[in-house]
């Protein structure tokens, strides 16, 4: 039976991620999290740790350290009957699974508590064969899958067209949020952009191009590269901003290229940056080069959002979260010359037109906000918990008429 919480309202939601050490996976999970919290639900995280679990702690929200990061299925099983125990213990009314190796242990458990289970369809995960399709599907054997944008969706249906008819998996768009309180380039100060161009040695007049993303091949740093040794680089600027993750070989790759096109002066790899927000007000343009599709974007969203002019390539989420007005700059993707010809257009625009690029900042700023605001993903997830728990309560009630 599924138990109903204190009042009709209230709920009590535990998420299963595999870890809380970096990403947008685990960023979402915090921002339900604190908008349930906010909105008088409960809210509770499992996962295996990690330093992000600190921003739960602050936020009075419980962590359950679990081994849901395993892929073992002994532990996996095992982590089953680990969560079946706290969702009893803690009266959760609805399990969410954000990743595939939990999600089995989450179906499991709800399964045997009888109550509602949802996931969320971060990526296009490896689908090459049978059996990895088998172990993917896993996430839409839930009562409700989120799908992080419509291209996701479709890519749902697709791949999974056999198991979709079988199935018949209810799925739901609700694109991630993007916090419009931290990315408002008003609110950044100078010092903390000062600090950054410091940091990066940016020459003070310089036009920024800014590639944001770890290092990592399909991110398109390589791409960029060589479409860079194709424009006017006289006083520009291009930052590659990003963690190498242990990607070494490819940093190396990356310096290399550099050197070959000599581009030393205005090719920077500078790490990762725990100031974005000050890194995209340091920014003109920003690109998103990857060459295979971004389920999402966020990069895109945010650098919309500080008001930057954004190139992307056309496929993937970012087909849907270009502003109208920033289209115009879009690229094909793994296509340098096209890379070129949209950086040389931006490039135009930030060294002759600057009327114009306060009507794009504002555009975009006023489409991120429409569409993609942390507050409206956060609205609409909760808004799905409620009527999934209602169906659900109204069809046990049903059932024992």
């Amino acid at each position: 039976m599924i138990e109903a919480p204190s009042s009709e309202s209230k709920l009590t939601i535990l998420q299963v991620l595999p870890s809380l050490v970096s990403g947008g996976v685990e960023t979402g999970t915090i921002d339900i999290a604190r908008a349930l919290k906010d909105h008088g639900h409960r809210a509770i995280v499992a996962s295996s740790g990690g330093p992000m679990a600190l921003q739960l702690a602050e936020l009075g929200v419980k962590h359950i350290t679990l081994p849901v990061q395993s892929k073992n299925p002994y532990i996996m099983w095992k982590n089953a009957f680990r969560l079946k125990k706290i969702i009893r213990s803690e009266r959760v009314t609805i399990v969410h699974a954000r990743s595939r190796a939990p999600a089995w242990s989450c179906l499991w458990a709800a399964k045997m508590t009888h109550i509602p289970f949802v996931t969320t369809f971060h990526g296009t995960y490896g689908h090459q064969n049978g059996l990895k399709r088998w172990y993917n599907s896993i996430m839409i054997r839930s009562d409700i899958t989120i799908a992080v944008s419509a291209f996701i969706a479709q890519h749902i249906k697709d791949v999974y067209a056999h198991t979709c008819s079988r199935l018949k998996p209810t799925i739901q768009v609700i694109h991630r949020g993007i916090d419009l309180i931290k990315f408002d380039k008003n609110t950044i100060s100078s010092s903390r952009i000062d600090h950054l161009r410091k940091q990066w040695t940016v020459p003070e007049n310089n036009t920024v191009i800014m590639l944001p993303g770890r290092l990592t091949r399909w991110k398109g740093q390589s791409l960029l590269i060589k479409s860079i040794a194709k424009v006017n680089t006289d006083n520009v600027t291009c930052l590659l901003v990003g963690d190498n993750k242990g990607k070494d070989h490819y940093h190396k790759e990356l310096e290399a290229l550099i050197d070959d096109l000599k581009l030393a002066n205005t090719v920077k790899l500078v790490g990762g940056c725990n100031d974005m927000p000050a890194a995209y007000a340091l920014a003109d343009i920003v690109v998103s080069a990857s060459t295979d599709p971004e389920a999402f974007g966020r990069v895109a969203c945010e650098a919309q959002a500080m008001g930057c002019l954004v190139i992307a390539t056309k496929h993937g989420g970012s087909l849907e979260t270009i502003a109208p007005i920033q289209q115009a700059f879009m690229c094909e993707h793994n296509a340098i010359q096209s890379l070129a010809s949209s950086l040389e257009t931006t490039l135009s625009i930030c060294q002759t037109d600057k009327s114009r690029i306060t009507t794009i900042a504002l555009e975009s700023r006023k489409y991120i906000e429409e569409h993609f605001s942390l507050n409206k993903m956060c609205t609409d997830t909760i808004s799905l918990y409620q009527r999934l728990f209602k169906r659900k309560q109204a069809e046990h009630d049903a059932n024992h008429q």
